[in-house]
């Protein structure tokens, strides 16, 4: 088992997991300082190009910016996501994990879902790949608002039934995003590896955000995101600065000329 992956799973009920997203070189230097996970995310679909819908990002796309990324990152875990439609059987999540891995160098992959793509599960871990898992509100298959899981007994015994699955299969760990606190509570407390929660209360063994939201880069109002800095406050400031020096011909001065 890789070693990075072997200290995210000794930090269970430890130290609380951070995990950040990053769609490039840039960011991943500065998340890299901060982060036991940097998360390659299919967010980038709204995030940087303004889709509807993360089913709309392509294997391509994913390879491309996790490149960029792996050029940032030294010392956290990076993941990639595995985009919709990559892993619909598990030859074909073998075959597109192998790519992803191939080029981009990162340490695993993330696959949305339980009990219904188990068997690609099993195949990648069969094929020394390894697997992080997500439940509850799974993006790529989501249709209309998003809304909370783990309302109804259905929906718990559900997701306890396909977190314990996903742990007895050989996942490392499992993101669960908007699940509702008690049974997220207990799905950590259950199961031997971490949790990262994403509107899941602060019960999870870590948290993970999409950075571009917590730095307040994104106009974003859901409810599980808290805008830790406004950096668009500073972007626009040194934005108005060039803009104001060169309308009155002070840059480039002799120092920032040949």
């Amino acid at each position: 088992m890789n070693l990075k992956i072997k200290k995210i799973i000794s930090k269970k009920n430890k130290n609380k997991i951070i995990c950040l997203t990053a769609y490039s070189k840039n960011f991943a230097d500065e998340i890299d300082k901060f982060a036991d996970i940097t998360l390659v995310g299919d967010s980038l679909s709204s995030v940087l190009y303004n889709y509807t819908s993360t089913r709309e990002v392509t294997l391509a796309d994913m390879i491309k910016h996790s490149k960029s990324v792996r050029q940032g990152v030294k010392k956290s875990l990076m993941v990639v996501d595995m985009p919709y439609n990559t892993y619909s059987t598990k030859n074909s999540a073998l075959k597109n994990a192998k790519k992803i891995i191939k080029e981009t160098k990162c340490d695993a992959v993330k696959l949305e879902g339980g009990k219904k793509i188990i068997k690609q599960v099993q195949y990648l871990i069969k094929n020394k790949i390894p697997v992080m898992g997500h439940l509850g509100v799974l993006p790529q298959s989501v249709k209309g608002k998003f809304r909370s899981v783990g309302k109804n007994e259905k929906e718990k015994k559900q997701l306890l039934s396909d977190a314990e699955l996903l742990e007895e299969n050989g996942v490392f760990g499992i993101v669960l995003e908007c699940i509702k606190t008690p049974i997220a509570k207990l799905i950590t407390n259950r199961l031997n590896i971490p949790t990262i929660g994403i509107g899941s209360s602060v019960y999870c063994d870590g948290q993970v955000l999409v950075t571009d939201d917590l730095i307040g880069l994104n106009n974003s109002n859901i409810k599980f995101v808290k805008k830790f800095i406004n950096i668009k406050k500073f972007i626009n400031e040194g934005l108005k600065k060039f803009k104001l020096e060169v309308r009155q011909k002070k840059y480039p001065s002799k120092k920032y000329s040949y």
